[in-house]
């Protein structure tokens, strides 16, 4: 069996992950940073850091060690079977929470780079974003916020998955950075151009993607989007995404933003999909009944915590039942929830077995 020709110019690595130069890859990829990115990018090398500082890794940088943390994490991979807009949808095509995110991260990306920012950073956090999300979507989470005494907010939520949940307790010990990209998504401005980049870019997902689905639904057509926004924007999902886009790229430098203009007619794209999807009787039709089920649920396990799964019983006794409640149904997935509450509250055939 013959073997591919060696590339001129690779060298193997000698010992594990140090070059002949005596720089490891990560050094090198830090180097890099430095030479070709922008001065307003925050490079890997200048994190804040950890809470609980660890050893550098030879090969990866601290932002890329971070996007495979989020990666290999169990909520991250509960998305899956997460709303995004429509619950439980029967089509094969439409998004869930997973899909959202990883839009998401393509769109930040593409920005990213174009500004030579920090990819890595970037992509952590556009894929940590929405780790705190409830079951059945935002419906979910405006029935926690409406039961728990202190409010349910998805996007704290996602930093105390980070911080507090995942692995039994320990968190995944985020950098600084990656952490305040994520808990800024939706309100409050991050501190790094990339956090800022990743709240953008969610928005521009949710009024594409979720349109491409609400059309796919039968629930409006193309032809429904405002004439004023197809004339600015463009007549089809692709091309209105591109120019938004475009926008950010052309006009950002030492922060994000898009020209005026563009800006206002995203607005309104916004305020459409509000009306149209959002609040749309016919696509909303049964977030009241996933609203009740989880508020069902909430009481169960509050009139006895210690119904709770033991990781989560021992949040109750440190922190409260109402803690560990919405850290418990806010890392559901749909269909785990139905589940749930059909074994709890759903009366089952007598059998003699």
């Amino acid at each position: 069996m013959k073997t591919l020709p060696r590339r001129r110019g690779f060298r193997r690595l000698r010992g594990k992950e140090r070059e002949a130069n005596g720089m490891t890859i990560r050094e090198r990829t830090e180097q890099l940073e430095r030479d070709t990115l922008s001065p307003y990018a925050c490079l890997s090398a200048e994190t804040k850091g950890r809470e609980t500082p660890i050893p550098s890794d030879g090969i990866r940088t601290e932002f890329q060690r971070d996007r495979d943390r989020i990666l290999h994490c169990k909520a991250f991979r509960r998305l899956m079977h997460k709303t995004q807009v429509f619950l439980s949808p029967e089509g094969d095509h439409y998004r869930t929470r997973l899909t959202h995110t990883l839009e998401v991260a393509q769109i930040a990306r593409t920005m990213a780079v174009a500004l030579q920012l920090n990819e890595n950073l970037t992509e952590a956090i556009a894929l940590g974003h929405d780790l705190g999300h409830t079951p059945f979507g935002h419906a979910g989470e405006r029935a926690l916020d409406e039961i728990a005494p202190e409010g349910f907010r998805h996007y704290e939520q996602s930093v105390r998955v980070v911080e507090r949940l995942e692995r039994d307790g320990a968190g995944l010990n985020l950098t600084w950075e990656v952490r305040d990209g994520i808990g800024t998504h939706t309100n409050g401005q991050a501190c790094t151009l990339e956090g800022k980049l990743v709240k953008l870019a969610d928005h521009f997902a949710y009024a594409h993607h979720d349109l491409e689905d609400a059309i796919r639904a039968g629930v409006l057509s193309e032809e429904d989007v405002p004439s004023a926004i197809r004339e600015e924007l463009g007549r089809d999902r692709e091309t209105r995404l591109t120019a938004l886009i475009n926008s950010v790229i052309e006009n950002s430098s030492g922060d994000i933003r898009m020209d005026g203009h563009t800006e206002e007619v995203f607005a309104d794209l916004e305020a459409f999909m509000f009306e149209a999807v959002y609040t749309n009787p016919v696509a909303k039709s049964q977030e009241h009944k996933a609203m009740a089920m989880l508020k069902q649920l909430y009481a169960f396990f509050l009139e006895d915590a210690n119904r709770l799964p033991a990781e989560y019983l021992a949040i109750a006794f440190r922190e409260g039942a109402d803690r560990a409640i919405c850290d418990y149904i806010s890392g559901m997935s749909d269909r785990y929830a139905i589940k749930l509450y059909t074994d709890y509250f759903i009366p089952k055939g007598w059998s003699r077995e």
